[in-house]
């Protein structure tokens, strides 16, 4: 009989958007494969998935239901290896798999950003802090994707039984790659757009987070010296029409596009010429390491997952405390130089290569994998 793995996540389109490979990889090693998430979507190399009423909030009172249902789940199937995501199916994960682990369950929890980190609310400190340092000890292995927070994790020493940094969940660096000129002047002329347009790309949720509205008024400070500059927003959300409603009070209707959800990412990004990114936080952005895959140079907000990708003068610029002013400034020198833009993006894309690919990340993530592997077959010779 093949060991078992468990993967959890509150939402099913986690695995599909982040974790295909992965998925890939354990049926490749002989493993039966499960996912437990909310959800109905049909994920290749699963053998069974469950549909579970996790709920983001954590003060949802159908969690509850969630928690004894993966309780159940894992006490039925003897998984050699359980592997949570996000933050609340994290959390019931790892309680559900408490008696598990005590039979020899290996539990794997990864991080893809903690809500507290620097500058984040007090709030944040207040309600996830706590909870993530106590639940530290049911890990086997706490992965963080980025090195602010593996750091703040070995500071703070939490409680798991190791603290790994891997590079992100990795990025197809054949899916998302950089075009010819003549690839991209077509490109751009069936997207309705002109050969002489600046094009900025951000793709996100409309939110509070993401904070769109800051490289809207950027656009605004940018109308009279480069009325070419195109600002392509993919994504939806609750502030979606709020934004809509801010670029006509701007009056840059003209220079700002808003896409919708799109699958066709990979196809957009390489005709553009910028990567832009306004959040306040991000774990490790996959929208950034697409772009720069690309091969488009970013300017982008501080924050410790644009830092990590993000180096200044070499492959983009970071603007801190939310200079309006100077986010302004960055685009408009890179659309006055075309040769820095080249510089710039060719550089991120060998950084992406190196260091960010699925190749990559996956090599990493398997030597985790294969530690955990060993010693769960050495339990079970034991026992026999």
């Amino acid at each position: 009989m093949p060991d078992k793995v468990l993967f959890t996540a509150t939402v099913d389109y986690h695995f599909k958007s982040f974790h295909l490979p992965i998925l890939k990889w354990f049926k490749e090693q002989g493993w039966e494969v499960h996912v437990a998430a909310l959800g109905n979507i049909e994920l290749p190399y699963v053998d069974q998935k469950y549909n579970l009423p996790i709920q983001r909030s954590p003060f949802n009172s159908r969690n509850s239901v969630a928690y004894s249902r993966l309780k159940d789940i894992i006490n039925e199937n003897n998984y050699s290896i359980i592997h949570c995501h996000t933050p609340v199916g994290g959390v019931l994960t790892r309680l559900a798999a408490r008696k598990a682990r005590k039979k020899g369950t290996k539990v794997i929890y990864t991080a893809h950003g903690f809500h507290f980190c620097k500058g984040a609310p007090l709030q944040n400190w207040l309600t996830f802090y706590p909870i993530e340092k106590w639940i530290s000890a049911y890990t086997d292995c706490l992965i963080t994707i980025n090195e602010e927070d593996y750091l703040l994790a070995m500071e703070r020493r939490f409680a798991a039984g190791k603290v790994e940094h891997v590079h992100g969940v990795g990025v197809d660096t054949e899916k998302f790659k950089p075009i010819s000129e003549n690839e991209k002047m077509k490109r751009r002329k069936t997207f309705g757009m002109e050969q002489d347009d600046f094009i900025l790309f951000y793709a996100a949720e409309f939110n509070k987070n993401k904070n769109q509205q800051f490289l809207l008024h950027a656009m605004s400070r940018l109308k009279d010296n480069l009325p070419n500059a195109k600002l392509l927003l993919a994504g939806e959300g609750a502030l979606l029409e709020e934004c809509k409603q801010l670029a006509k009070t701007l009056s840059i209707e003209q220079m700002v596009h808003f896409l919708g959800f799109r699958k066709d990412i990979d196809s957009i990004l390489p005709m553009c010429d910028l990567a832009v990114g306004s959040s306040l936080r991000e774990g490790l952005p996959v929208n950034i390491m697409e772009a720069m895959a690309c091969g488009l140079p970013v300017v982008a907000t501080e924050n410790r997952g644009h830092k990590e990708l993000v180096v200044d003068g070499v492959n983009g610029w970071i603007v801190r405390n939310q200079d309006g002013q100077k986010i302004a400034e960055n685009i408009y020198s890179f659309a006055t130089d075309h040769s820095k833009r080249k510089t710039f993006g060719s550089n991120g894309r060998i950084l992406i290569e190196n260091q960010y690919s699925i190749k990559q990340v996956l090599e990493e993530k398997s030597k985790i994998y294969m530690k955990y592997m060993r010693e769960t077959e050495a339990l079970k010779w034991a026992v026999q």
